[in-house]
């Protein structure tokens, strides 16, 4: 799966709020400032060309929906992350927020949770 630049992210994050839509309704769920609506189109086409956006079409218009979910993306994204920036290891990610003292010890505490749940279930 490809990273996505900018203005692609800024619409899959409003398609993914609003799960499907019209380019109108896209539109609507961006933040401002807005592009230009054919500039937003464009966006678009290219998604669609990378596989992120599927559409059906309704006459002469189509309604839009999301072929790559949210939480896979993040999951992708992430892992770039670790392996490009902190030698493939997520104990190094969150030792750069504590070290960076952008997490708290409740964090830390509910991330503990978290993994403990997890490899409960597992």
């Amino acid at each position: 799966m490809k990273s996505l630049t900018k203005a692609e992210e800024q619409i899959m994050q409003s398609l993914w709020q609003i799960k499907q839509g019209f380019a109108s309704e896209i539109m609507e769920a961006l933040p401002e400032p807005k592009p230009a609506y054919n500039t937003a189109l464009t966006v678009v086409r290219i998604l669609e060309k990378k596989g992120f956006i599927g559409y059906n079409v309704f006459g002469k218009t189509h309604r839009y929906h999301p072929l790559v979910s949210k939480e896979n993306y993040s999951e992708m994204l992430l892992q770039d992350m670790a392996r490009n920036y902190f030698d493939n290891s997520f104990k190094n990610i969150v030792s750069f927020f504590a070290n960076n003292r952008n997490i708290t010890l409740k964090d830390l505490d509910e991330i503990r949770e978290i993994i403990k749940k997890n490899q409960e279930n597992h």
